[in-house]
């Protein structure tokens, strides 16, 4: 089949680009610096207060025995009976009576998290914890457990930390952020349409590095 001439033409440029790559303006600058500036806060403060803009509810915690009883208190408050989980860094934080194995009908699913991004106001999930891909978006009330050590600034620093920990990306990674919303339905704000409709992050402190 003959090629028509302007055809031909373009893919002479075509061959001639690929043969003769343009050099980068600025090499020494690509990817080395970050497109957002960095945090003029502690990361704890920026977390919170992003998190709390996407309705995300938001609780300090001084050391692992006040989230017990932080968590014990809501808990009870809420009057939760029937609480999912399947991390055994998390099943000390409640009473392991509320136990249960149905995620369908549970009150509230407790997680831990790979990391918070303070940027964003964003958990970090994967495929690679024990509660898999649906516990934190399935459960109607969800509550992440994280310790302060797991901050990052941004999502690029959250990404990293997950290759130098795993050696690859997990099959699935999550940025989760507060309570499902959607505006789909005549551009009104839903929220809770399709996923949790209460998301609650317990930050601990902790002085001492984290041990993975």
């Amino acid at each position: 089949m003959k090629v028509s001439s302007s055809k031909e033409k373009i893919l002479k440029k075509i061959r001639e680009a690929l043969s003769n790559p343009v050099p980068l303006p600025f090499p020494k600058s690509e990817g080395s610096a970050g497109v957002f500036p960095g945090p003029d806060k502690d990361l704890e403060i920026l977390f919170a207060e992003e998190f709390v803009k996407l309705s995300g509810k938001f609780a300090f915690c001084f050391d692992e025995q006040d989230a017990i009883n932080q968590l014990h208190l809501l808990i009870t408050q809420r009057k939760w009976t029937k609480v999912f989980s399947k991390e055994k860094e998390v099943l000390p934080f409640f009473n392991p009576s509320l136990l249960t194995d149905d995620l369908q009908n549970c009150d509230v699913a407790i997680t831990s998290c790979h990391h918070l991004v303070a940027r964003t106001g964003s958990m970090v999930l994967s495929s690679k914890q024990q509660h898999g891909r649906t516990t934190s978006v399935y459960a109607p009330l969800h509550i992440c457990m994280a310790y302060t050590d797991q901050l990052v600034f941004d999502t690029k620093d959250a990404l990293k930390s997950l290759k130098e920990t795993f050696g690859n990306l997990p099959s699935s990674v999550t940025f989760a952020a507060g309570p499902s919303r959607t505006a789909d339905i005549e551009k009104t704000l839903v929220i809770g349409i399709h996923g949790p409709k209460e998301v609650y992050v317990f930050l601990i402190d902790r002085q001492n590095p984290r041990e993975d």
